[in-house]
């Protein structure tokens, strides 16, 4: 059986029940089929069979975004799957390697209260910044 996309004494801990959990699955799937749609604009996935991939986050705090991209690139036929942050907690890190092939990451502070604070601008790249970065991705191959 493989672990939750998020830990269990998050959830708990907080008291969300399945019907919220719910809610929140289906608005961020919602999210994510349109950001898809937004930032791939007619490019082709690239294949992972048989590939290392390199993840890297800005941070990891809980680790659900992790384990999710994990297990993606994994269910993706990866070789093997290498993540990479500038900042986690020492707890974090030691879950997230036992599903990874390898885990780095720079700085393990205890106590961690949230990635930001590792941050002098920790403000959102919005959409339109992305779509402009791979714009010029795309110029630079072409």
């Amino acid at each position: 059986m493989s672990e939750p996309l998020y830990p269990y004494h998050v959830i708990t801990s907080c008291h969300v029940s399945a019907a919220q959990l719910g809610v929140v699955e289906d608005r961020e799937e919602l999210e994510l089929a349109r950001r898809a749609q937004l930032l791939r604009a007619g490019r082709t996935a690239v294949p992972l069979s048989g590939r290392g991939v390199l993840l890297v986050d800005d941070g990891i705090a809980t680790g659900s975004t992790a384990r999710a991209a994990i297990r993606v690139a994994r269910a993706a036929g990866a070789s093997s799957v290498v993540l990479a942050a500038p900042v986690a907690p020492p707890s974090t890190v030691n879950e997230l390697a036992r599903i990874a092939d390898a885990v780095v990451c720079v700085a393990t502070p205890t106590p961690f209260a949230a990635i930001g604070q590792w941050y002098r601008d920790f403000s959102a790249t919005t959409d339109a910044e992305v779509v402009r970065i791979l714009h010029d991705l795309d110029e630079l191959r072409a």
